[in-house]
Parts: structure tokens; C-alpha cells; sequence
């Protein structure tokens, strides 16, 4: 019973697909069904070739039965190399998980520790140890933002971030955040322009999913820009989508860099030169984070004349 059981499981492709959270096409066994197929109309063909050359029907079985072992061979071959590397990706997308979740308890303890010193209530601080504790609350904010980042990285692999959607306003959404972003852009001496079309349709999709995205996209416009500069903000409708823009006049991405931009950890050598910190996944959050709403996002940039960040989002009202 168990047995069949465990040969019932191996068939089912669908479900092999989900244990290693791929597409169907990255499937190894899917793969192997589809490479069998091939490998039978290859014997098909190659018996039906060989009867119509060579008159000796041991040779043409023979021939066949060749041509069906190697073909088969390569198949399992190509099959357990892609279950390999599948059950590679899915062990490190778990010790992701596990390494996040383990390392976000102590930090939080070290934050509320470092707030508590900071405070006073446990004596007085001098200025030079005053200065030393908010060196040490800077890097703990950092890492707490890597290790969300990471954990967020390791939901969207997963399949695992569920999308609550409800009715909002995409302008209001944006408005707000540009005033949670007002004194990092005034410390930074940038201006912050919202243009937004008069009647815009709200839309119906997860706020909390696209906030992420506009928070991504407002900071790394901000933090590019190596003096004074601005960053301009566009709102419009397009046929049944909403139109979404920030153009900053940040330092750009050099053009062989363009094809890397949205990858895991990428980080332009333009931008470590200005901006030491960072995780190189903010980019690659926002596109999984709006594929999985069905919106789409792309860029234009120029090295030395910054950058454009555009989605799109169905309305969908």
C-alpha cells in the first residue's frame, strides 16, 4: 500500500512540481515525461527509416533498440540533474527561511536592549558613548532590513505571500509615503514631485503588496542622487491600467548593467560607489512582488543622468 502509494506520488507531476516550487517547465519529472515522448517518436521514426533502407529487420531492431537506450539514457541523466538542482534551490530557499526567522529574535532583542540604554533609564550616557550606540542602532536597523528582505525573498520563491485584495487610491497610497519619506529627501537636499491626473480610478489589488513597491522604488530614487536633485512622480490612467512613474536625476545605470537590474543581490558599481549599504534586492522584490498582482514594471536609465522606474497595475473596477 505504500508503495503504491509513493509510485502514486511520483506520477502525479503536478504535485512534484509544487514540492520544489517551479513552473511545469522546470519540472524535472515533466521533463523526463516529455523527453519520453520524444525518445518513442525517435524509435518510431528510426524503425520506420530502417525498414525502408536495410532489408535485415535484426539490424533495423537493432539500430532502434541503440538509438532508444541513449536516448534514454539522457534523459534520466538530463532528468536527475534537474532534480538536483531542484532539491538544491528548495533546501536553500528552507535554510534561508529558517536562518531569517532564527536571526530576527535576537536582533530585536539587541534593538529594544540599545533603545533602552539610548533612553537614559538605566544611567547616565556620555556624548562619546552616545555616539558609539547610534553607530550600533544604525547597523541593527540594517540588518533587520536585510533579514526582512531575505525572509520576503524566501515567501515569494515559496509561493507563500497571499494577496488580500481591496479597493484603495494608488495617489493616496503614494502621498503618504512621500511624507514618511520627507525628512530622509530634506537631509538628502531632494525635492519630491507627486503629478497625479485629476478623477483616478482606484484600484482593487493588495495595498500592503504595493506599498512594498513604491517604498522600494521612492528610496532608491532618494538615495542615488548624489547632491542636490529631484524626483519627479507620475500618476495616469492607460487604457484599464494605472500608469505608475518616478524619474529621478540619481547617478543612472550604465547600459551593460541594464540586463541585471531586476536579479537577486544585483548592485551597480555605479551606485557602491556612492551607496556602501544595501542588499541588491529591493528590484527583484518589487517585479515577483508585482507579477504576483499581475502587474508589470521596466526602466530607462542613463549613466550619469539617472533613472526611470515605471508599473503598470490593472484597474480592475
Amino acid at each position: 500500500m505504500k508503495l503504491t502509494k509513493e509510485i502514486f506520488e511520483q506520477l502525479n507531476i503536478v504535485a512534484q512540481c509544487k514540492k520544489y516550487n517551479i513552473s511545469l517547465w522546470q519540472c524535472p519529472q515533466f521533463l523526463f515525461l516529455i523527453m519520453g515522448i520524444v525518445i518513442i517518436v525517435s524509435a518510431l521514426n528510426a524503425y520506420l527509416f530502417g525498414n525502408h533502407y536495410i532489408q535485415d529487420p535484426l539490424v533495423v531492431s537493432f539500430i532502434t533498440l541503440i538509438l532508444t537506450a541513449v536516448l534514454f539514457s539522457v534523459a534520466v541523466i538530463v532528468t536527475r540533474s534537474f532534480e538536483r538542482l531542484s532539491e538544491a534551490n528548495k533546501m536553500k530557499s528552507e535554510f534561508i527561511t529558517i536562518a531569517t526567522h532564527q536571526l530576527r529574535s535576537p536582533l530585536s532583542n539587541l534593538s529594544w536592549s540599545v533603545e533602552l540604554l539610548l533612553s537614559g533609564k538605566l544611567g547616565t550616557i556620555e556624548k562619546k558613548q552616545l555616539e558609539y550606540f547610534g553607530i550600533l542602532k544604525e547597523n541593527i536597523n540594517r540588518m533587520q532590513e536585510s533579514v526582512s528582505d531575505l525572509l520576503t525573498v524566501s515567501r515569494i520563491e515559496a509561493a507563500k505571500i497571499p494577496v488580500k485584495e481591496k479597493v484603495f487610491s494608488l495617489k493616496k497610497l503614494t502621498e503618504d509615503l512621500i511624507l514618511e519619506y520627507q525628512p530622509f529627501a530634506r537631509a538628502s537636499n531632494v525635492e519630491i514631485v507627486l503629478n497625479a491626473e485629476k478623477n483616478l480610478s482606484k484600484i482593487c489589488t493588495d495595498p500592503l503588496k504595493l506599498e512594498l513597491v513604491v517604498d522600494n522604488l521612492l528610496e532608491n530614487a532618494i538615495r542615488y542622487i548624489k547632491d542636490k536633485g529631484r524626483v519627479e512622480i507620475n500618476l495616469s490612467e492607460k487604457g484599464k491600467n494605472i500608469y505608475f512613474s518616478i524619474k529621478d536625476n540619481g547617478v543612472g545605470i550604465p547600459i551593460e548593467e541594464h540586463k541585471y537590474v531586476f536579479q537577486k543581490f544585483f548592485r551597480s558599481k555605479k551606485i557602491t560607489k556612492h551607496q556602501t549599504h544595501g542588499s541588491g534586492l529591493g528590484l527583484y522584490i518589487s517585479k515577483a512582488t508585482l507579477k504576483r498582482i499581475k502587474g508589470k514594471i521596466g526602466f530607462k536609465s542613463k549613466e550619469g543622468q539617472g533613472s526611470t522606474f515605471w508599473f503598470t497595475l490593472p484597474i480592475k473596477l
